[in-house]
């Protein structure tokens, strides 16, 4: 048995940093889960229209394409200071919506112009987190750490879903908007908290802290060599390096290494196509299916949230203690087909009894695809380079874009299951491809993706 597979459950929480930043995380993503609730059932119930809420959860997202930016700024100023700012701008605007629901001035358009600026922000808050949580982890607790890290968005998708629609329910908007905004007061201050410095690596071997498997494919370190070209000096004088002319340099250096590195490639492209197929069914047409398909409430709505998230959390619960034991690599493409065969099955149920089950299911498989991801780009990767990578990480959530606008209208012409049916097979279909195309990278057993 490996030294990673020994690594206690709670182990990661032995790291300070780590005791700061796991709050934080779950309070943000609490706050995140129920006003995507709280709004996106507003949107579709003032408008009745199934596109402004594909518009409306669009708009959440349209700063994906400036994660890589902040990726390099993250790099520069300390990833710490940055989510901790990002955090106050999240309670800023909470704040704002907060006052206006207690005017009864809300509308369907002032949501929509919120939703605008969050969504500039937002999309870069889980990559900016991953990569603080890699800079301050030993590598051997890399694993189990994501795994922790992961439960706060699981977990919130619980809390946010009971909790966001029954507050608005029982109390209306504005109370529960104050419960949004003491959420982000609490988690920026938590962020603050979370240590500047990076530890010292522990190991040498692979970028990132691990050691080089026995058996390992040597072209799987294209990337490394590329790195170690560009960057000699080790990442334990990085702190030394002189000042980089230009953030567009450091994202050049960001997208090359991605590109010259064939695991890392192949990981980015899994990402884009779970992000334009796979989220669009599992998050944000929940509130449709819920009202036109079963014909339900914002309780339901909840409840299919929460089963979907309860299902998610248990997966990344069972990765904190034997995620160091599983090949990550193949781990991640077999969950990420399972996650579309869950999905497609879902489409095609016709009450909440049946669905709910479904969808448990769809959570756990997809985060025991997702959290491998996530781990494998940190612990594969230099170290020096752990913000702009989960900024390109986060640039492929621009697929959502593209998978609810287009969801939207044909929804409105051939019908949710129709639509759904549609996406899983093309997931299916390109997760196969992936799997055969980059199956020296991702699939081989001697592959460092599947180092254990």
């Amino acid at each position: 048995m490996s030294a990673s597979t020994r690594v206690p459950a709670l182990a990661p929480f032995r790291v300070r940093s780590f005791r700061f930043q796991w709050p934080a995380d779950l309070a943000t993503s609490w706050a995140f889960e129920m006003e995507l609730l709280i709004l996106g059932w507003y949107v579709l119930a003032e408008t009745r229209s199934v596109f402004m809420l594909t518009v409306f959860a669009s708009l959440l997202y349209i700063g994906t394409l400036l994660a890589p930016i902040s990726g390099v700024i993250g790099d520069r100023i300390g990833n710490r200071n940055l989510l901790g700012t990002m955090r106050g701008l999240y309670m800023a605007l909470a704040a704002t919506l907060m006052t206006l629901a207690f005017l009864d001035s809300v509308t369907p358009a002032v949501v929509l112009a919120i939703a605008t600026v969050l969504g500039l922000v937002r999309p870069s808050d889980i990559g900016v987190r991953a990569a603080l949580v890699g800079e301050t982890m030993p590598g051997d607790r890399l694993m189990g750490a994501m795994s922790i890290q992961r439960t706060t968005l699981d977990s919130a998708r619980i809390v946010g879903a009971l909790t966001g629609a029954g507050l608005v329910a029982t109390l209306g908007m504005g109370p529960a908007y104050l419960v949004v905004v003491s959420f982000y007061a609490v988690s920026c201050l938590l962020t603050f908290q979370v240590d500047r410095a990076r530890p010292a690596r522990h190991r040498a071997g692979i970028p990132g802290g691990g050691q080089r498997p026995r058996g390992m494919l040597a072209s799987g370190h294209a990337g490394e060599a590329w790195a170690s070209t560009r960057f000699p000096q080790t990442a334990g004088s990085a702190g030394n390096e002189s000042a980089r002319p230009s953030p567009w340099r450091d994202l050049r250096e960001g997208l090359a290494y991605v590109w010259n590195t064939p695991h890392l490639l192949g990981m980015m492209c899994l990402a884009f196509l779970v992000n334009v197929t796979a989220f669009p069914l599992f998050n944000s047409l929940m509130p449709y299916v819920a009202k036109e398909v079963y014909g339900a409430d914002q309780t339901v709505l909840g409840y299919l949230v929460a089963g979907g998230a309860f299902g998610a959390l248990t997966g990344s619960i069972a990765l904190s203690r034997y995620g160091g034991a599983i090949p990550a690599g193949r781990a991640m493409i077999v969950f990420c087909a399972a996650w579309y065969a869950m999905l497609l099955a879902f489409a095609h149920t016709q009450h909440p009894a049946s669905g709910i089950p479904v969808l448990l299911l769809a959570g756990c498989a997809q985060s025991l695809g997702l959290v491998p991801m996530t781990a494998l780009l940190l612990r594969t990767s230099d170290p020096r380079l752990h913000g702009r990578i989960m900024g390109i990480r986060m640039l492929a959530i621009y697929g959502n874009l593209p998978g609810l606008l287009i969801s939207g209208p044909l929804i409105a012409s051939y019908g949710y299951p129709a639509t759904a049916t549609l996406y899983c097979a093309i997931g299916l279909v390109f997760t196969l491809l992936i799997a055969v195309r980059w199956r020296a990278h991702l699939w081989r057993r001697g592959a460092l993706t599947n180092a254990r």
